[in-house]
């Protein structure tokens, strides 16, 4: 009978943890950090947020300075970086242009519906129907991109600029 009773509980012993080291484990960040990140990204950001990996990875691009055709922390431009973020992030190909981007790799999303890590999309050039910029939307009208005089930076959507030059926002596929 105690033999039983001790087979009985090293079974137990060993479904219990079988069972809890399957689970996934939400990867928690030192408070200070997350404050540093909140206050680097001008956005509230939680611990157990969800979208700490694109807050973290877009925060290591910072101060990045802007280069034409680049997409490496040497130098980007607005669709490089937002193309780097997304395939480390999420693991997802976008298009190399701000357009094709535009076109090929969001479902159109209205201002008031934007979430975090959806893409802003804006046509700067005056005289051309084309989009030329984008940026990853954080939260609360703050985005990221590659800003051609400032290279990487957080801006507002309530920024005159990007009010009057904003086209759509879009949901990546």
């Amino acid at each position: 009978m105690r033999k039983e009773k001790v087979v009985l509980f090293l079974l137990l012993i060993l479904t219990i943890l079988a069972t809890t080291s399957c689970g996934s484990r939400k990867v928690l960040y030192n408070p200070s950090e997350v404050r540093d990140l909140s206050r680097k990204l001008n956005v509230p950001i939680s611990n157990d947020d969800p979208n700490m990996p694109l807050y973290v990875e877009s925060s290591f691009w910072l101060g990045t300075p802007y280069r034409y055709g680049g997409n490496s922390k040497s130098g980007t431009d607005c669709s490089g970086f937002v193309g780097q973020v997304f395939q480390k992030v999420y693991g997802k190909k976008l298009d190399r242009s701000s357009d094709g981007q535009a076109k090929n790799n969001v479902h159109k999303v209205g201002k008031g519906s934007l979430k975090t890590g959806d893409l802003v999309f804006f046509r700067t050039a005056r005289k051309s129907k084309k989009i030329d910029h984008v940026g990853i939307f954080l939260k609360d009208g703050y985005f990221i991109h590659a800003s051609t005089s400032k290279g990487v930076i957080v801006s507002s959507l309530d920024e005159e600029y990007y009010k009057r030059t904003w086209q759509k926002g879009g949901r990546v596929k």
